[in-house]
């Protein structure tokens, strides 16, 4: 595994671990499709969480949600539709997280969670 797949394998477990620690139920991690791949699907109460998780070693290139344009957001919410068009899941409203993790030298990776962007 090269290291930087390694690196956004241990943010999303990290997001992961974040959002179930939240009481969250996880639906899906690495849904792919044609048309891209939805890092984490969760229940968050009645609501549908597409989470986007974006993960950088330094903050030397900027902040890792920085890395999610317009343009990736809207293919986030055509993927977030196409899953809940696959599943069975019933969802009182639907909405795209980002979940910024940046790992840090020593302890724990530093986490924010970006609710409802648009």
């Amino acid at each position: 595994m090269r290291a930087k797949d390694a690196v956004g394998r241990y943010g999303e477990d990290v997001a992961t671990a974040f959002v179930t620690q939240a009481g969250w139920t996880v639906l899906a991690r690495n849904w792919r499709c044609a048309e891209g791949e939805l890092d984490i699907v969760a229940l968050d109460g009645d609501e549908v969480v597409a989470i986007e998780v974006k993960t950088r070693r330094s903050a030397a290139y900027g902040h890792p949600a920085e890395a999610v344009t317009h343009r990736k957001l809207a293919r986030l919410r055509r993927l977030t539709a196409r899953w809940l068009s696959e599943h069975d899941v019933r969802a009182g409203s639907v909405r795209v997280d980002v979940i910024a993790v940046l790992v840090q030298r020593q302890g724990a990776a530093r986490v924010e969670h970006l609710v409802g962007v648009v």
